[in-house]
């Protein structure tokens, strides 16, 4: 179900113009406005769902599908070295459209563009407390 006031709904629905590369029934594809590298692509539902959360089990099985697909597309079209998919939850996680979407970067040797983090350190006591709270819900 499309949310009207959502603007990733909007686009995904064909309300708002798009440089869309990829469309079916479920999911809209479209370059983004702001991309980190050559090709950076979105995955859009048609569907609302604000953060993977909420999203339905069929939806997202789809959408990685789609992902995957669309993969070997920018690699083999764009000549891309690599790729990340990102995909945040939550504006502490870099969230900024409460529209569930997965971000595609196709990455090139040197493109200078850096996704990680500083690895922390966890104790053997604080994996086992981590391990024991997961592992009671699942």
């Amino acid at each position: 179900m499309k949310k009207e006031d959502c603007i990733f709904c909007r686009i995904a629905n064909g309300e708002i113009p798009s440089r869309t590369i990829y469309e079916d029934q479920k999911f809209r594809v479209i370059l983004d406005l702001n991309p980190a590298t050559k090709g950076h692509s979105l995955i859009l539902p048609k569907d609302h769902a604000s953060s993977l959360y909420d999203l339905p089990d069929e939806t997202a099985a789809a959408a990685l599908v789609l992902a995957k697909k669309l993969a070997s597309v920018l690699r083999d079209r764009l000549g891309c070295d690599g790729l990340n998919v990102v995909q945040n939850n939550g504006e502490a996680a870099g969230q900024t459209v409460p529209h569930f979407h997965l971000h595609l970067i196709p990455r090139y040797e040197n493109d200078g563009k850096i996704l990680e983090w500083t690895p922390g350190k966890a104790t053997e006591e604080e994996l086992d407390e981590i391990k024991e709270k997961l592992t009671k819900q699942v």
